[in-house]
Parts: C-alpha cells; structure tokens; sequence
C-alpha cells in the first residue's frame, strides 16, 4: 500500500547529501524538515542568492513534491518560523 511517510525517511538525508556535495554552502546554516514529500528549509544564510540556490537544489530532488523555503538572510531580524528563546 503506497505511502507518502514512507519517502520520508530518505528526502532528507537527500537533501543533506545534495547541498553539501555542492561545498558552497559551508558558511551557512541550514535544516531541513519533512513530511509528505514536502521539505522545510530552515536557518540562515549569507544571501539571497543563496537561498534561492538551495531551494532550487531541494526542488530537483526525486520524490520532493514541495519546498518551503523559510530561510533567511543573515542573523538579524525574525525567522519565518517559530522559535524557542532562551
């Protein structure tokens, strides 16, 4: 029986291997989350540039049916998602 958990378990070590392998990504930090085919980028980056970039990796992953690019640039400000402070 077909099950979109099932892919789960391997996009997001795919999409570790993915950014990684391309080494120009070292000075940021990135996470990602999934469910149902669908990842959530998170963390920072240096530039735009760079978070369109990622995006576009994730997006040409086999199996990724969705992206949600929640990165932001830079340190300063409010992330697009939620946060623990301490």
């Amino acid at each position: 029986m077909p099950n979109g958990y099932l892919y789960d378990k391997e996009i997001i070590p795919r999409v570790e291997i993915a950014i990684n392998e391309r080494g120009r990504y070292t000075e940021t930090s990135v996470w990602a989350l999934g469910q149902r085919r669908r990842v959530w980028l998170r963390g920072c980056v240096q530039t735009e540039e760079q978070s369109t970039e990622i995006e576009a990796i994730v997006r040409h992953i086999d199996d990724v049916e969705d992206v949600q690019n929640e990165l932001m640039v830079g340190v300063e400000g409010t992330p697009k998602y939620p946060v623990k402070r301490r």
